[in-house]
């Protein structure tokens, strides 16, 4: 797929998942900037990639493509938006050739010229053959994405596939190295490399036992309540990458309020439209994971060195600028986090002292709300405490961010200071509980 062809489908599945099939085409489109046309040739496109990740099926038991977003509670162990990253955004002649290469070099070291023949003998009669120049530069991105190796010797060079971890173990180390990853992959970010590992894992252990049963590779099974956050994650390395190489980032952002959430590219200049995304050129200075609800934070400077912030869901057509230099880059970062020193996330307003009562469980038995205000109160310390209560206190760069925090424990909180989000507090308790009124008196 092209560039601008993943940013796409990154937010045509995050719109499918949110909304779940709740939209009409024509609703689908206007919401992505793009025409029903293109929303059909979309849907077509995501079919051929589920088929090519699921080809293994046969054909009664393939999947559809609707059925493949309505998750079961313990369908979740798999994550089906994995099936994009799968794709490897690449064209579908790069996939073919990639593919033939690697199991070229899976037995033996081959050099180019031998890697070139076995490419053109294995592609489909309908596929272009690939010359010299194209396998030297295949070659090139599988050595440094570390797929392959070069073997030690003079020209001309062979390279083999590098699966000596694999090849190492015993079935049993390799049983136990899959479900380790598959235990971090589930509970840690990023995830998407530790899924395309476990999958890696997965088929090495199919190879060693053909008869092995899907139960024994999945003793563990997880429920993942944010499929969105894996698509994120297209963006993250890029971001990370400008980071280490302190460089400048352009790209077109779609605020969370906006109406629309992709901007098609127009090249001709007859169907030209006006977007809603905003073109912006930021110096990028770190990425931060909101764990409440599942989000990626992008905090960087613009040109005129204003702090700017981002939610990694609105960025699209991500291109690196140029570099800046170390010192500047340096004083930039370290501004930044003495901002955010006192943030719950990335919260950069006005410092203020938050004070909350917490009442424990009656009963005598585990404190459990004190385990949990200890596990996530950051910084915060506990002031006082008695044998049915205790006052935690903390100072936060404002109260938006630790709000839903101190609200996730109902009645076991009750917010001190300050006054104004004490107020918030009661006005919203009072807002919730006339849900639960009864709709007629004699109900």
């Amino acid at each position: 797929m092209a560039k601008e062809s993943f940013d796409k489908e990154i937010q045509f599945l995050r719109l499918l998942v949110l909304t779940s099939g709740a939209y009409s085409r024509q609703q689908f489109a206007d919401r992505l900037g793009i025409s029903v046309h293109t929303f059909d040739k979309t849907i077509r496109r995501l079919k051929d990639i589920v088929a090519s990740v699921h080809r293994q099926l046969p054909q009664e038991q393939g999947r559809e493509f609707a059925e493949t977003l309505r998750f079961s509670y313990y369908d979740s162990a798999d994550p089906m938006l994995l099936f994009l990253y799968r794709a490897k955004s690449l064209k579908e002649s790069e996939s073919v050739r990639l593919a033939l290469l690697l199991e070229a070099m899976r037995d033996e070291p081959l050099a180019v010229t031998e890697l070139l023949d076995a490419c053109c003998g294995g592609m489909p009669a309908d596929g272009p053959l690939p010359d010299e120049k194209t396998i030297r530069a295949d070659v090139k991105y599988l050595e440094d994405v570390g797929a392959i190796r070069r073997e030690p010797g003079g020209r001309p060079y062979r390279y083999r596939v590098r699966d000596e971890l694999v090849k190492e173990l015993t079935f049993d180390e390799l049983l136990d190295l899959y479900d380790f990853v598959d235990v971090m992959a589930n509970t840690q970010v990023p995830s998407v490399q530790g899924y395309l590992l476990r999958d890696s894992l997965k088929r090495a252990l199919k190879r060693r036992e053909p008869e092995l049963e899907t139960a024994a590779t999945e003793p563990f099974l997880y429920k993942y309540h944010y499929y969105p956050r894996l698509l994120d994650e297209a963006h993250l390395y890029a971001l990370l990458q400008a980071i280490r190489e302190r460089r400048y980032v352009r790209f077109l952002y779609f605020s969370p309020k906006t109406r629309k959430s992709y901007g098609s590219r127009n090249t001709n200049p007859l169907f030209e439209r006006d977007t809603s995304g905003k073109e912006e050129r930021v110096l990028p200075l770190k990425v931060v994971y909101d764990h409440q609800y599942g989000r990626w934070y992008l905090l960087g400077h613009d040109s005129r060195g204003a702090l700017k912030k981002y939610r990694l869901e609105g960025l699209t057509q991500i291109a690196e600028a140029e570099a800046v230099p170390e010192t500047p880059y340096a004083a930039k970062r370290e501004e930044l986090e003495e901002r955010l020193r006192f943030s719950w996330l990335i919260d950069t307003g006005e410092r203020v002292t938050v004070r909350a009562r917490f009442y424990k469980p009656e009963g005598g038995g585990p404190d459990f709300v004190k385990e949990r205000v200890l596990l996530q109160g950051q910084w915060g310390r506990i002031a006082e405490e008695d044998d049915g209560s205790f006052v935690y206190e903390i100072e936060v760069n404002g109260t938006t961010e630790i709000k839903p925090w101190l609200r996730s424990f109902g009645s076991s909180c009750e917010v001190l200071e300050p006054d104004h989000l004490r107020r918030e507090m009661i006005e919203e308790w009072k807002e919730i509980r006339g849900y639960y009124e009864p709709v007629r008196e004699n109900l």
